[in-house]
C-alpha cells in the first residue's frame, strides 16, 4: 500500500490509515479545504452500513462513498464560501446526529460551518446528548380561538424587561439553547434584560398564514396569562421574532394589529405566501412578494414599527421576495434594517440573526 493510499484524507489533516483505531481515535469533523471561491469539506462515518448526509436545506443528500472494505464511510462536499448548515446521518430509514461532530442541534441534528461563516459568540456547543435548560415558568394556553392546549414557556433574562415572543418557540427550547444564547447577550451589554415567551405552534400552515385568529389569540387569551404569571416583564416594547412562516406571521401582525405589534425580527420571512400557494405545485413561483407585498402598495402608515429583515445569502429563490416587501415596508414608513445571514433556510443560520435585530428592534 503506497503512502497516499494510507493517508486519503491527509489534505484535510488526518494522516492516518481509515478505518484503524489510531484513525478513528478522538476525531472530529466535518472538516473544509480551500476549493476555489468555497470549500470541499470532509464528512466521515464508522460503521457497516451504507448512509448519506442529509442536509437541511442547502442541498440533496450525499451518499457516503465506503473506503475498501475497512468500517470508514466517506464524502467529501463541495460547499459555497460562507454557510452554516444543520444535517443528519441517514441510515435506512433512521436519522442521526453526527457522532464525529461535537455541535448538534437537538437530539438527532447536527450543525457545520465552513472556516469562513461569521461565528455565533452566544450560542454554546452542545452535543447531540445535552439536555438544554428549560425556563421553570411553565403556563398552559387552552386556546378558545386556536383550539387545543399547549405550553408555553416564560424565561426572565437579566431580571426581565419587553417582551419577546419567540414563534416556533420549542425549536428555540429544544433545538437551539436560547434561554443561554440571550442570557449571556444581555450579559455581554448587547442587548438590554428581557422576558422570553416561547410560543409553540400546533398546526403552522394554518395558524402562521396571514389569518387573524393566531394574533387574537394572542392578545386576548396569552398576553394576559403571561401578565398573570408573576414573571417580570414589560409588555410596553413587545419584540415579535419569527423564521420562515413565522416571519409572515410576525410582520402580518404588525400590519394587521400594529397596537399590539411595533417591533419585529423576521428571518427567511414566507413572503412569497399567498392563500394558495401551498397547494402549488411550485410555492415560490407566485407573484413577488405575496399577499404582503400586496397589502404594503396600500402604503398603510408604518411610521411606528420597527421591523428588522434577515434571510439567508443561499436562498436564491427567497431574495426577490424579501427584496420587494423590505423595500415597500420602508417606503410605507418603517424603520428597516437588511441583512443575509450565511446560511440557507436553516435555524442554524438564523441564531446569530435573532439576537441582533431583536436587540435592534428594542432600540
Amino acid at each position: 500500500m503506497s503512502r497516499a493510499e494510507a493517508a486519503p484524507f491527509a489534505a484535510f489533516g488526518l494522516p492516518g490509515e481509515p478505518g484503524t483505531d489510531t484513525f478513528w481515535a478522538g476525531l472530529t469533523t466535518p472538516l473544509s479545504i480551500p476549493d476555489g471561491d468555497g470549500w470541499t469539506t470532509l464528512f466521515l462515518r464508522r460503521g457497516s452500513r451504507a448512509a448519506s448526509v442529509a442536509f437541511e436545506s442547502w442541498s440533496e443528500p450525499v451518499p457516503l462513498r465506503r473506503w475498501g472494505d475497512t468500517d470508514c464511510w466517506y464524502a467529501e462536499v463541495r460547499m459555497p464560501a460562507r454557510l452554516r448548515v444543520t444535517y443528519q446521518i441517514l441510515v435506512g430509514d433512521a436519522a442521526y446526529a453526527d457522532p464525529c461532530n461535537p455541535a448538534g442541534a437537538g437530539g438527532d441534528r447536527s450543525v457545520a460551518a465552513t472556516p469562513d461563516a461569521p461565528a455565533q459568540p452566544h450560542w454554546p456547543l452542545v452535543g447531540a446528548a445535552d439536555v438544554l435548560p428549560l425556563p421553570r415558568t411553565r403556563l398552559r394556553w387552552t386556546s378558545e380561538r386556536l383550539g387545543g392546549r399547549r405550553t408555553v414557556r416564560v424565561h426572565p433574562v437579566g431580571g426581565g424587561g419587553p417582551l419577546v415572543l419567540l414563534l416556533d418557540g420549542d425549536d428555540w427550547l429544544y433545538l437551539h439553547p436560547a434561554t443561554v444564547a440571550f442570557e449571556s447577550a444581555v450579559a455581554s451589554g448587547e442587548m438590554p434584560p428581557v422576558t422570553l415567551v416561547f410560543v409553540p405552534a400546533k398546526d403552522r400552515g394554518a395558524e402562521f398564514g396571514c389569518r387573524p385568529a393566531l394574533w387574537e389569540a394572542v392578545r386576548d387569551e396569552l398576553l394576559p396569562l403571561v401578565a398573570g404569571s408573576g414573571v417580570p416583564a414589560d409588555p410596553g416594547r413587545t419584540v415579535v421574532a419569527g423564521q420562515s412562516l413565522g416571519g409572515l406571521s410576525a410582520l402580518y401582525a404588525a400590519l394587521e394589529f400594529p397596537d399590539l405589534v411595533s417591533r419585529v425580527a423576521c428571518q427567511s420571512a414566507s413572503l412569497w405566501w399567498t392563500p394558495d400557494a401551498a397547494e402549488s405545485a411550485d410555492p415560490l413561483g407566485g407573484p413577488v412578494g405575496g399577499t404582503l407585498a400586496a397589502r404594503l402598495r396600500a402604503r398603510p402608515d408604518l411610521s411606528g414599527l420597527r421591523v428588522a429583515f434577515d434571510v439567508g445569502e443561499h436562498e436564491t429563490r427567497m431574495l426577490p421576495h424579501c427584496a420587494l416587501v423590505e423595500s415597500l415596508a420602508e417606503q410605507a414608513g418603517a424603520t428597516v434594517r437588511v441583512s443575509r445571514s450565511a446560511s440557507g433556510h436553516d435555524r442554524a443560520g438564523w441564531r446569530h440573526a435573532l439576537l441582533r435585530d431583536v436587540a435592534w428592534a428594542l432600540g
